[in-house]
This record gives C-alpha cells, structure tokens and sequence, in this order.
C-alpha cells in the first residue's frame, strides 16, 4: 500500500560535498526499486494532485516504485518536507512549485544526486528540476465546443482557482473552443484564490447562475454541486466526475498523469534523466489527456464535430493556442 508519510522536525546534514553534483546519467540513479517521494499542499483526492497520486500508486502496485507520500502540507512547511525526504534517500521527488517556487529549487540544488519532477510556471533548472503543467488545453478547447453548442441563454460561468498560467490555459481554450462554434456566447469568470474551496466555488458558481448562466465550468469542486443543484449542466476539469452527478456533467477534459509520471520514472531508472519540460506528455498526442462526453446530452452532431476537431488535433492539422493570459467575464 501507498504510505502516508508523517514527517517529523530533525537536524539535517549540513550541505553536500560538490563532488555529488554530478550528470544524472550512469547507474547512480539506476536500481531495481525507485524509492520516490510525492509533496502535495492538498489533499491527494483534490484533482489536480490525484491524477500523479494515482498514477504513482499504479507504479508501486506494479513493483517499479516504493511511494510515499504528504499532502495537505502548507507552503510555509513545503521546503521543511521536501529536505525530509531528500535526507531519507529518495531519488525521485514529485510536487508542485507553483506557491513555493524558490524554496523547492533551492532544495533541489542543495540535493543534485535528486530528480525532481515539479509542477512549475518556471523553466527547469540542470541538473535536476525538470518541471510540467497540467497541458489539457486541447481537450479543454474540445469541451468549450461541446458546450458552445448546448448552452440555449448563450451564458457560461466559469469558475476557477487562481489566476495562474495552468488554470487560465485551459480557460481560455475553453472559451475559444465555444465561440467556434456559437459566436454569441458570453462568460462570467471568477477566480476563489484557493486549490480547494468547495463552498467558496459553490457560491460563486450560484451568483453566475443567478444571472443567467445555463452551464458552468467547473475547474474547481463546488462548481458542479451548485450546477447540480440548480438544475443546470457542467463541464468537469481533469478528472471524471459524471459518476458522482448524473445528468449534470455533459463532457469533462482529463488528464492522464501515467505517460509523464512512467516516462519520469523509466528515465531515472535508466540515468537519463535530464533538466527538462515534461508537460509535453499530457498532451492528446502522448495520450495524456483526454475528451469524455455524455452523448445523451450533448448531441450526436455536437459529439461528431468534436470528434472530428479531435483527430485534427492528433493528426496536427489544428492546433489549440496556448494562451496564459488571465481570462475576463464578456458580459
């Protein structure tokens, strides 16, 4: 089983002999076992963290990976855990740097002989700090298709965390791939500023409804509640919750976290792990993110003009824009 690590305060081995920042090539990092490590600010259930917590989990229950793992860690603690468990022997380290930019490279530095695979704004660092987002901007625009065409009072609210390069990508390829499709459309945008604030996102979720919206975008949890309890449509944002409302979420883009998170591993098992991007692996093309819809209430045109987008984002003869800019409400 994957173990959730409590870490405790100890002294720590003050500094490391320069001779260990070395290349991560060769058999230093090679071995049979990976002992790897995962730093999460929210809970493992949050979706963001969840798609990586899984596909971790999936590695040690196939013997590749011995896990573990703290979630919930604030980000005044963050660089504390990260030091515990570079002195515990790990080689393979997984967070996010988003709020804790510099304390997490400046660990990473301090442990150079430590792949660490970090969700960061910010380019990689060599030797080791090898970074990636969460790139469903592609499946995001797909789904803004999908509700472009269902939406009758031509009003989408959106509802997201902060105002970062990770969450506006996707919201804005959202919003481009409805208007494709329905040029009149308008949206409401808000962001709550927290990862996890189910009843924060409720509330601003029922304000949009309040003024019109028929559907809402759901990037964060809480979203598809006050859809659900309004009577109105969602669009789920990374994981599948279709499950959990019935009838309320008409199509949802995913992301996959295995194709990064195998690939992070098989390279510091061979030694060729190297200070790189990998957030290419979330996208269509690597399987690493994903388009789920509800036929039944999206429609069977609605469905096939997706489709057809879809194979043209594969085949790379449509190209979603990558746009980080902070979205604004049309309306």
């Amino acid at each position: 089983m994957t173990q959730r690590a409590t870490i405790g305060r100890r002294t720590l081995v003050a500094g490391l002999a320069m001779g260990t920042a070395l290349a991560l090539s060769g058999a230093a990092w090679a071995q049979d076992v990976l002992k790897v490590a995962a730093v999460w600010t929210v809970p493992v259930e949050q979706q963001w963290a969840s798609r990586l917590h899984n596909a971790l989990t999936a590695a040690q229950e196939r013997g590749e990976i011995e896990y573990v793992f703290s979630e919930n860690i604030s980000n005044t603690d963050y660089e504390r855990v990260m030091r515990e468990y570079a002195e515990q022997g790990v080689k393979l380290m997984v967070g996010e740097a988003f709020g804790v930019e510099q304390p997490a490279r400046a660990v990473a530095a301090d442990y150079p002989e430590i792949a660490f695979l970090m969700g960061s704004s910010l380019p990689p660092v060599e030797p080791n700090f090898a970074t990636f987002d969460n790139f469903i901007h592609e499946p995001s625009y797909l789904s803004g298709m999908i509700a472009g065409e269902k939406t009758e009072t031509n009003q989408i609210g959106m509802v997201g965390g902060y105002a970062i390069p990770e969450v506006n990508r996707l919201m804005n390829a959202f919003m481009a791939g409805a208007l494709a499709v329905n040029p009149d459309v308008k949206f409401s945008v808000s962001f709550i500023n927290s990862w996890y604030d189910p009843p924060k996102a409720k509330e601003a979720a029922f304000a949009m409804v309040d003024a019109g919206a028929d559907i809402l975008y759901a990037e964060r949890f809480g979203v598809s509640d006050a859809a659900k309890e309004r009577g109105i449509l969602a669009i789920g944002n990374v994981i599948d919750t279709a499950a959990d409302y019935p009838g309320t979420i008409l199509a949802s883009a995913l992301w996959h976290g295995e194709p990064m998170i195998d690939k992070a591993i098989a390279d510091v098992k061979a030694g060729s792990f190297t200070a790189s991007d990998y957030g290419i692996y979330a996208f269509m093309q690597h399987g690493g993110s994903s388009l789920v819809v509800d036929e039944a209430l999206a429609g069977a045109e609605a469905v096939a003009a997706a489709k057809a987008k879809e194979e043209e984002i594969k085949s790379g003869a449509f190209t979603v824009e990558i746009n980080d800019v902070e979205p604004t409400s049309t309306q």
